[in-house]
Formats: structure tokens, sequence, C-alpha cells
């Protein structure tokens, strides 16, 4: 059929359609090999809906779905950041991609898309033939980018609303005809492709200017005319980016296509290869219908009852109706030989995923020995592998192992290929320490996800993330507790010691949980809008810190006692001067006795007694009473205390305790790391805790020297510059702190400059020193009592500095408002890369409102320099692939690595692009990032 008059082209907007699936579906997966399936399951329903329903309109004549191809085009080449701001694409939709073209070409419809050209830029062009043919244009779409096209025989349609877009609708969206819908866009711009248009002129502006002088040049050229000196300048200043910015969003309706348009012609589906795309997809509603539409029987299916979340089932009903299967922990299999686990991995292979735990005889994964293994196809099925118990149930009880246990290498033979399977999913909860247990047999998990690390997506803020307490939420389910097994206190057993029996019932009931709280979570993280912060944030951390884990730091025990030593010495200086100066011998570490001495020997006023009758002695009392010089004695003494507390805190946290934390098989500390245990996405370290060594005083610094490179290595350091400043100035549009850190300058000097009128020439230490503690201050919302504090000035004079600070830069205040009201509206605040930090006081009364003000206000800001260095950590494994170098440690803005002597400068250069890049693409910074670099043989050297 020759296209011409009569004929109706309908041109469907392909990677509309995927992303529409795919947001709008649960996640889920082909039962046969676990892939993703669920934008597929999607985009084919919406395809044969538009090919077997005409919704009202004419039907079409010749059909065609066009994609955009996966690679630059000719707008980069005018505009190095066009789309600069687009998120990375989530995990599980990226393979679903190609599978949509198969989708296409098995329904028998014509499948475009060219390199070097979007997929508006084909529609547009195909377009432009067929009204000119003579023919008419449906386009089915929403894309506000393809409304330019509208009018002249073309129409869009939103299948997703069901309605026709046309002239009238075009100017109701952009107040202008479709005609001069490209000038306004050329104006406004668009965040999400990086269109930069001009500064503070949006939609509204754009439509009201383009009426008013005709077209966009005719504006250009009489800008001078416009009355609003902002509008006047954002014109003039930027005629050139809003030129660049006209030519991004006209769309080339010229494009060499190569496919006519009679070959677009409407084809019936042949049943064969569209009945073995369905089938391969395991789609069996839809394969059903299309059978019955093509008068054929449709193929037949292997049982897909060990699937839970069907693709086909949830893409006709996204939210099916289930009866929770109850917990039987009698129906618990133990799991003693070769012929049981190969059932298990049998089912395993079938359902295409498993919930997998392991127990152990200790949290420390570098020192615990693997004592069992469960697993969980189906809910309610779990079985226990006992591979380590010993016999009886204390620790005099002897050490052979119990009978009827598989031995442990033949079972992790026989699971490595499961757990290392590609096609299968492995489901954890708090993924990282099995897989760590699993590395240190020589067996690496992927893919898994971790049902941990999706509550932390959804929930942070809201509650803790443990299984125990997720299963009551959200399964209302209370587990088995461990203390019931193991007791607690000096009689407390390890695992290895529980009897096999009860071990099967804790053990399995604990991969049984974590399966069901996955198929609860996974379809949530859609709906909540954290797909992304999960797939790019959460889940690819797990391994690069169970590595860096693993890897651990070369600690010197050396250095350490001679620092015990040194700092025990210093300790008694100090008990000597506090006992002078008191005039009579306590024990300066207890609370009760130093309250008693200020402030009923020596008279301080104002104690405050607890419910236990004794004075508060806390660290903010000593440094009040420390600040007010005019108590003569008392302030000495108060000083004097706070010095002896914080140098016992050294020794007795770091420098005894670090002694103890040296493994002695590696020479090394293995500290280990919390991705969800700070709601704004900051790692913790824990056992030991390696992120709260002070680094402002001499003393903590010391501490750095015991941590040293091993033979023939360097310690490298890069910690990023002033990070949480950088965001602060992005996201409250700060220009002059901006530009300051463009231009490199002292962003300290710069801030005192600007509210104290010192040129910068002038400076002196102690006015850049406060203009520091308010720059950081700030951040945390910190309070006027709160910076005198820290600045050990009157009350009234830190208040005046601040409310300086706002009046210098209100677009601080501004953001602080906005925040806040942003918080009360939704109950949560989000970074920059999507992360939502939860406020659930944020609209309580009385002193948890100002906390809680403070929490969301300091929260995206924190949260986002969490998400970059996270980024950062993610990508470095590729970056430094091929370089005798290892990362060891992150303490929040600083990365800590150990490289070969003559590598070190290799490993600066990528490992600082690495973190200078790590916000692109998903956003465009306003500042750059700088990340600093220091090596040496110990960490105080490098840092």
């Amino acid at each position: 059929m020759t296209f011409g008059k009569g004929c109706h082209l309908h041109l469907i907007d392909g990677s509309a359609f995927i992303f529409r699936a795919y947001h709008a579906l649960p996640p889920l997966t082909r039962k046969s090999d676990g892939l993703p399936i669920g934008a597929v399951a999607g985009f084919c329903n919406m395809l044969w809906g538009q090919l077997t329903q005409n919704r009202g309109r004419t039907g079409p004549t010749h059909i065609a779905v066009v994609f955009d191809y996966s690679s630059k085009t000719f707008r980069d080449d005018i505009y190095d950041k066009y789309k600069a701001n687009r998120p990375e694409l989530p995990e599980d939709l990226r393979p679903q991609f190609p599978l949509t073209r198969e989708a296409t070409r098995a329904f028998n419809v014509a499948c475009l898309e060219m390199e070097g050209y979007e997929a508006d830029d084909i529609i547009a062009t195909l377009a432009r033939r067929a009204t000119e043919a003579g023919g008419e244009v449906t386009i089915i779409s929403s894309d506000k980018d393809l409304m330019q096209l509208v009018g002249n025989g073309v129409v869009m349609f939103d299948a997703m609303k069901n309605r026709t877009i046309d002239r009238d609708e075009v100017i109701e969206k952009f107040g202008v005809p479709p005609e001069r819908v490209v000038d306004v866009q050329s104006l406004a711009g668009d965040s999400v492709d990086n269109v930069p248009g001009a500064p503070g002129i949006g939609i509204k502006t754009a439509a009201l200017l383009i009426n008013e002088y005709g077209d966009l040049e005719t504006l250009l050229s009489r800008a001078e005319e416009i009355k609003q000196p902002k509008r006047r300048a954002a014109l003039i200043e930027n005629a050139d980016l809003i030129r660049v910015s006209k030519r991004l969003v006209t769309l080339d309706a010229q494009a060499p296509v190569t496919e006519s348009l009679d070959a677009l012609e409407v084809r019936d589906p042949e049943a064969e290869p569209l009945m073995a795309f369905l089938s391969q997809m395991e789609f069996r509603t839809l394969t059903r219908r299309v059978a019955e539409a093509l008068k054929i029987e449709p193929p037949v299916m292997a049982d897909n009852s060990l699937t839970p979340d069907h693709a086909e089932k949830a893409a006709d009903d996204p939210a099916p109706a289930s009866t929770p299967v109850p917990f039987s922990h009698g129906d618990y299999e133990c799991v003693r030989d070769r012929a049981a686990l190969d059932r298990w991995i049998a089912a395993i292979r079938e359902a295409g995923h498993v919930a997998v735990d392991t127990e152990t005889t200790s949290l420390d994964e570098m020192r615990a020995a693997l004592v069992g293994i469960s697993l969980s196809v189906v809910p309610g099925q779990a079985c226990y592998i006992p591979l380590g118990h010993r016999q009886g149930g204390d620790l005099f009880a002897g050490d052979a192992l119990s009978d009827g246990q598989m031995p442990l290498d033949e079972a992790l033979a026989a699971l490595k290929p499961v757990l290392e399977d590609a096609s299968i999913l492995k489901i954890g909860q708090n993924m990282k320490y099995d897989w760590k247990i699993f590395a240190r047999h020589g067996i690496r998990i992927a893919p898994f996800d971790d049902t941990m690390l999706m509550s932390y997506a959804m929930h942070a803020g809201l509650h803790n993330h443990g299984m125990d307490g997720l299963s009551e939420r959200y399964l209302g389910h209370k587990p088995i507790e461990i203390k019931s097994l193991l007791g607690s206190g000096k009689s407390a057993i390890t695992f290895d010691r529980v009897p096999v029996d009860d071990a099967v019932k804790y053990a399995a009931e604990d991969a049984d949980v974590t399966l069901r709280l996955w198929q609860a979570f996974k379809p949530d993280l859609h709906r909540a809008a954290v797909t992304t912060v999960y797939e790019t944030l959460e889940r690819p951390l797990v391994p690069v810190l169970a590595e860096m884990e693993m890897a651990g730091i070369r600690v010197d025990p050396n250095v350490l006692s001679r620092m015990s030593n040194a700092f025990a010495q210093k300790m008694a200086g100090l008990e000597a001067e506090i006992h002078e100066i008191a005039g009579q011998p306590f024990n300066v570490g207890s609370p009760k006795q130093l309250g008693e001495i200020l402030f009923d020997a020596m008279g301080v006023p104002g104690g405050e007694k607890g419910k236990t009758g004794a004075y508060s002695t806390g660290a903010d009392v000593l440094e009040d009473i420390a600040a007010n010089t005019d108590l003569g004695r008392p302030a000495d003494l108060a000083a004097r205390v706070l010095d002896w507390r914080q140098v016992s805190k050294l020794k007795s946290t770091y420098t005894d305790a670090l002694q103890g934390h040296i493994n002695p098989d590696t020479g090394r500390v293995h500290t280990s790391y919390s991705i969800a245990g700070a709601n704004t996405g900051r790692l913790a370290s824990t056992d030991p805790n390696l992120q709260n060594i002070p680094v402002r005083t001499e003393e903590g610094r010391r501490i750095r020297e015991a941590f040293v490179a091993g033979p023939g290595m360097r310690l490298v350091s890069l910690d990023y510059s002033q990070i949480e400043l950088r965001i602060l100035a992005h996201v409250a549009d700060i220009p002059a702190l901006k530009q300051a850190f463009r231009d490199g300058i002292d962003i300290h000097a710069m801030t005192a400059s600007q509210m104290f009128g010192v040129p910068l020439d002038e400076m002196t230490p102690e006015v850049r020193r406060r203009a520091k503690a308010i720059n950081f201050g700030v951040i945390y919302g910190i309070s006027g009592f709160g910076l005198a504090r820290n600045l050990r000035i009157p009350r009234a004079e830190a208040q005046a500095f601040i409310d300086t600070y706002f009046e210098r830069f209100p677009g601080i205040r501004e953001y602080m408002d906005r925040t806040v009201a942003f918080a009360k509206d939704k109950g949560f605040v989000q970074t920059l890369f999507g992360r939502k930090i939860h406020t659930p006081e944020i609209n309580a009364k009385g002193p948890t409102a100002g906390f809680a003000r403070r929490a969301a206000i300091n929260a995206p800001i924190q949260g986002a320099a969490a998400d970059i260095i996270r980024r950062a950590m993610i990508r470095m494994p590729d970056a430094i692939r091929g370089l005798p170098a290892t990362m060891l440690l992150q303490v929040h803005d600083e990365l800590l690595f150990e490289v070969e002597d003559g590598a070190v400068e290799d490993l600066i250069t990528a490992a600082r692009k690495t973190m200078e890049g790590a916000a692109h693409p998903a956003v465009h910074l306003d500042v750059p990032l700088i990340a600093d670099s220091g090596q040496g043989a110990n960490w105080a050297e490098a840092h």
C-alpha cells in the first residue's frame, strides 16, 4: 500500500513506554533464570493494547515503535553538558531495553532507532514525510518535546490518560501555539535534559515574552526594551546560551531515516515468532490472550508456582491479593546429606532465587567459624545445613563434631555454583556479613539483594533495620531470640554449641523471614521512588566495603604501646595539677567527687544535681566553667579535667583497645562499616571505630602514626575539601560562595571578609577562625548558645555573628526555611541523589522540634556528601584496577589507600579523577569538587 491521502501513521514513543511500564509495576523476574522483565511485561501489554484498540480514533494503516539509540547524539556536539543531569539507569532496567526491541519485532511492528539521533528526531522526520504525502499522524506519547510537532495533520495521544493532545492542549500547557513551543523551551530551558535556557525565566514568563514580541529572535534583538531589570539582564547576558538551547530543543525533521513510509504498513502478527517470544518471557496471561486473538492454541509452559511475583500476573494486577503462609518451625528441614542438599539446589535453580543466611561463632567475620547455612525458596519452606556443631551444649563438652552433619568442604562445593550463578538472585539480610563469610571460603556471592538495605532506602529515619524488628513490623511475626539459644553474660555459648535441632528452628526461620521481607520490600522500592538509591548507592557498596574490611589496615603494636605509656604519664601529670588546684586529692575519674569539689568545696554557682543526687559534670558543664575565666581556679580546674578526660579516652579507646583488635593472622585491624547506621547515608565504623579518632589535637593526630603501610608500600589519603560547604553553596544557590569555590578562594577568609568587612589582605587568624566556626556551624543549624560555647565568647556576640551571616547570605536562610517547610509537608527531606531521610518529629512541639528542624536542614547536605563519596567508592575498584593499590578505609570525606611505592602518583591521579567526578552524571554541581591528596609511611604523614 502506497502511503498517501487516507493513510494514518501511528508513531509510538518506545522509550516512554519502557519507563512508564518500569515505574508502574513492581520489580518482576523471569522464573527460569531471575532475569528482570517487569518493564518488558508492561511494554508488551501496552503495545498489544495499541494494536488491538482504536480508543475511539481511526485505526492506523501504518505503525512504528521508535526508540532512542543508546549513545551520544548530535546535540552532545552542540552542548557537552546536554543531559548531564540524567540519573544512571537502574541496574534491573538496563537489560530490559534490548528485550523491548525484540518484543516489537515479535509483534511484527517496525522497530526504528538511529545512531546519532534521538527518537524524537525520527518521529519528527516521519511525521513531516507523512503529512507531506497527504496522510495523518498520531504520535503515541505525552512527551512535551514532541508538542512542537502538533498541527497540520499531526496530533498526540496520551495512552496512559486516554486523551488526545492537539493545538488547544499545547496552548494550555505552554501558553503559546505549537509553532512557538521551541521559542518558549529555549528561554525556559529544561533541568531534566540540562538545557540551559535563561536563568530565572520559567515557562509562564517565557510565554509572556514570546506572545509580546512574536518570536525568539525578535525578543533577543529587542531585549534592551524590557523594563524588568532581571529579565533584561538574563536575556542580554545569556543570548548565546539561549540560541544554543534552541538548537538543542528543536527536533530535526530532516534526519536521514532510511525506512520508507510504505515499509511501516500495519502487518498482522506472525503466530510462531510471537508465541516463541512470549513463551520465552513466560508471559502466561498475555500469551493466552494473544493466542485467543490469533485463534491458535497457546504453548504449554512450565509451572510457575515457585514464582510469587511472576511478571505476567503482576503486569495485569500490580498488587495481587495473597494469603500469608503461617510460620511453622516444624516444617523446616535439617539437611544432613548430599542427596537432601541436591534437592534444595534443584529447587533454587527452578525458582531463580534463594534467601541465604549463615550461622557462625562470632560477629567478627575475620575470625568467625562457619557453623551452618540456611536456605529458603518459598515462604514457609526453609532448611538448615549444620556444618560445624560440636557435641553437647556448653564449652566443656569437647570439640568433636556432632553426628549427622555434612563435611564443610562438600557442602560449600555443592553450593558454590549456585551462589555464584549470575542467573540466580541471592537474598540476604545484612548481606555484607554473609558475603565476607563466604568469601573467606572462596565463594563470591553475586548477584544479590539485601532486605536491610531495602528497608534503609525506604525507611531511613523511621526505625532501625534489624531483621527481628522488620519481621515484627512488616510481617507481624516475632522471631526466635538468639539469647534463648546462646544465653548471656559469662555463661553465654557460641552457636556451634547449640543443639542441631534447636539451631534448625532458629536458623531456617531467619532465611524464611528474609525471603518474606524481600517479597514485601522489593515492589515497595518503586512505590517509594527509591529504586535508584538502592540500586546505585546501597547494594553496589556491599562488595566494595567487604573487600576493604577484609583487606584491613596494618597497625604497629609497638607504636601503640609507647603511646599508651606516654598517655599514662601525661594523665598522671594532669592529675597532680588538678589536685593542686583543688587543694586536695580526689578521683578525677569520678563525676560525683568532681562535682563535690567544684560546686561544694570551690563554690561554683549553678550546679545541678541529677536523680542520683550527684552534680552534673558533663563536657558541656565543664566547657562553660572553663570558658568563664572570671571564676579563676575553678575555670583552670575544669579546663585541666577536660584535658585529662581527652587523654584518658585516647588511651582507653585507642592506644589500649586497638592492640586487642589486631588480627593475629593478618597483623591488621579489620573495622566493620555499617551501611544503614546513620539516617543521612553516612557510614559508621565499629569494632573498632576508626572514624572518631580526633585529628584536631596533637595527641589525636599521633594515634594515626600507628597505622602504617606494609613493606615497599605507602599510605595515600584523598580527602574532599569542604564538600558540605560546597553542597550548601549549590543547594542554597549562594552566588558569592559558588564563585569563591570556582576561583579557589579561601572560603573562610572570604566569609569573614563578607561578614565583618575586613579586606582579605588584612585578615587575622582569629577573625578567620570565627568565620570558619560559623560556616560549619550553620550547616548543623547551630544556635547562638552553641556558637558561644564553641568560640568561648558571650552568647549575645555569637548571636550577632549568626544574624550578620544570614544578612550577608540570605539564600541560606531561604534554603533552611524551604527545607523545613518541605519536611513538614512531606515528612521527609531528600538529597540531590534522591535519598530520602524521614523526619517524623518535624511537627513535634518543644525541644524535640528544634532538634528535628536542625536535622532536617543538615540531612540533605550531609546526605549528599555521603552519597557522593559512596558513588566514588563504588566506581573506585574499576578506576584503580591494574594498579598495585588497595582501598583500605573511609573516614567520612576521606579515602585511604595502600599502594606500592612506584605507583603512588598513578593512584592519586586515578582516585582524584574518580572522586572529583563522582556526582556526574546524576547531578551537575555549580561548584567544583576538590580532592586533596597526601602520602606517607603512616596515616599521620598521609593526611
